[in-house]
């Protein structure tokens, strides 16, 4: 037999009689609705050519290949952020264990690296890897250039991250699971950074998004990224508005893209607070 429901409690003093008919989803969408309404009448203020924005959409969005064969557009910008993804996390994860560890040159060549990378613009460090490198004899392609620099760069930023998120978990965790017998092993692994994922997620996600926009740096490099094809297509036909305001959609969209996939893992490894409620 299930409990009953709980009653419906009274409306609060000063709710507004919208407040009272519409629910907290109602009115947020209807507050989207109406945003989106102002930022879609502001840049048709300025006159758009449709017709320049659906003839170079799919190469923008990467539906076609680039001259060389290889992937151009928002494809492009994908599979750069996707690998620099993967590469920031391993070196985040490395460096964080490190600031944490009691080796002093662990400590040190960990310390001395997130403060290079994150005390250097990225615009700086993508050109020191790109144009810096042939003169030591390795001379890497401007794609691979790109990818290192990324990782490099955001993988300083995450390892003050999960720095934090893991000296967050309390003391007493670990102390439990010692004395329930567990090796050390076993707890970072099942105790401590479940729990410091709760935490770890938010800004490493706001960080993603980060890469996904800073990933426009790339086309200094004469990448065919996004960027890079929206400032051609706009100095080509003269028409830069069209070029941008595309571009700016797409990055957009990529971004709610990460945002939604960041509410889906906030969800999982929150499934334990929310029912200790």
């Amino acid at each position: 037999m299930t409990p009953p429901e709980s009653p419906r409690p009274p409306p609060a003093a000063g709710e507004s009689l919208l407040q009272r008919l519409f629910g907290f989803r109602a009115r947020l969408y209807v507050t989207w609705a109406i945003m989106f309404a102002l930022c879609v009448a502001f840049f048709l203020s300025f006159d758009l050519k449709f017709s320049i924005i659906l003839d170079k959409l799919p190469n923008l969005l990467g539906a076609n290949l680039a001259p060389n064969g290889f992937l151009q557009g928002a494809a492009l910008t994908l599979f750069l952020c996707f690998c620099s993804i993967w590469a920031s996390l391993a070196l985040g994860f490395v460096t964080a264990l490190a600031r944490l560890s009691k080796s002093a040159v662990a400590f040190g060549i960990a310390s001395f690296y997130a403060s290079f990378f994150r005390g250097t613009p990225l615009l700086i460090q993508i050109l020191l890897i790109y144009l810096g490198l042939p003169q030591l004899g390795l001379v890497p392609g401007a794609i691979t250039a790109g990818i290192i620099a990324l990782s490099l760069n955001y993988g300083a930023y995450l390892s003050e991250i999960f720095r934090a998120g893991l000296i967050g978990v309390a003391p007493g965790q670990r102390e439990a699971s010692l004395a329930l017998g567990l090796k050390p092993t076993v707890i970072f692994w099942r105790v401590t950074l479940p729990q410091a994922m709760r935490t770890i997620i938010p800004p490493t996600t706001s960080q993603f998004i980060s890469m996904l926009k800073d990933s426009s740096l790339i086309s200094v490099m004469g990448v065919w990224e996004v960027m890079f094809l929206a400032q051609s297509y706009g100095r080509s036909s003269y028409r830069y508005i069209e070029m941008l305001t595309t571009a700016a959609v797409i990055y957009w969209l990529l971004s709610i893209g990460l945002e939604l996939i960041q509410a889906r893992l906030e969800r999982h490894y929150g499934k334990a607070y929310l029912n200790g409620r």
